[in-house]
């Protein structure tokens, strides 16, 4: 999905962001969407759809759960997003796990052991033989 560089698209990214987040935290009940942050929202040049990057308090573990959550409040969100944004019809939204951060740790973890081999590896280069 290519996200729209208009100043208007990228004006409505940022209210569908905060809208979403306040109506999760004050109005939806659904306990599988409870405790989600909404990361990222990346709305179409054409308006017509959003997608909503979310994570879950308990990483991956709550992807599903919260995916099934979402399924059951999408309509509520969408309809409240055309009432707080004033627009007659709002995007739909899509959403998914946002792996970014878990990514990032990932990586991170790798970067790590890799220096760790790499000091080994130099250390038994640099003892001299018997």
């Amino acid at each position: 999905m290519k996200q729209g560089y208009s100043p208007r698209a990228l004006k409505i990214s940022e209210q569908i962001q905060r809208e979403l987040a306040q109506m999760l935290s004050l109005e939806v009940r659904d306990p599988r969407v409870k405790g989600v942050t909404i990361t990222q929202v990346e709305v179409t040049a054409d308006l017509s759809h959003a997608k909503v990057l979310y994570v879950h308090p308990r990483g991956f573990d709550g992807e599903a759960e919260a995916d099934l959550g979402f399924k059951s409040v999408n309509g509520f969100l969408r309809h409240g997003i055309a009432e707080r944004l004033s627009i007659f019809k709002a995007p739909s939204l899509r959403f998914s796990y946002d792996r970014t951060f878990e990514e990032g740790t990932r990586l991170s973890a790798l970067i790590d052991a890799a220096r760790t081999d790499d000091r080994r590896v130099i250390k038994d280069d640099e003892t001299p033989p018997h």
